[in-house]
């Protein structure tokens, strides 16, 4: 059974926060909290706390099961593009730059591995020296 959380009108650019969830796409829920919690960039704090709730979700949907055992990864992660305010800004000689001003919105779904069978990879780095 799957858990969807959304995080609607973001004031992040949406190119900026793919960047975030690209690196936790496909992980599993506890690489994937400690992979947002030591990132530097600003969109990190947010997809923890999305993550967060989805797992909150997951848990009400199955009260019967526990996290740890189901194995938990995030099946589907991504960004849309929000609203654009469009503001000016000053320039040269008497003119005036449009700013666009982008947000986004940030939807994930969370989904136990157990309920498909589905093999869920780590990516591990390995060196052989």
């Amino acid at each position: 059974m799957e858990a969807v959380a959304k995080l609607n009108n973001v004031p992040i650019a949406p190119r900026k926060m793919r960047l975030v969830i690209d690196l936790i796409r496909g992980q599993k829920v506890g690489r994937a909290l400690n992979l947002l919690k030591f990132e530097a960039k600003s969109g990190a704090p947010l997809i923890e706390k999305l993550l967060l709730s989805a797992l909150a979700n997951w848990e009400n949907s199955n009260p019967d099961s526990s996290i740890e055992d189901a194995d938990l990864y995030i099946k589907e992660a991504f960004v849309t593009q929000g609203r654009t305010l469009k503001r000016f800004r000053p320039a040269p000689q008497g003119r005036a730059h449009r700013i666009r001003k982008r947000s986004n919105h940030v939807t994930l779904v969370v989904d136990s591995s157990e309920s498909f069978g589905i093999e869920v990879e780590e990516s591990v780095e390995e060196t052989e020296n």
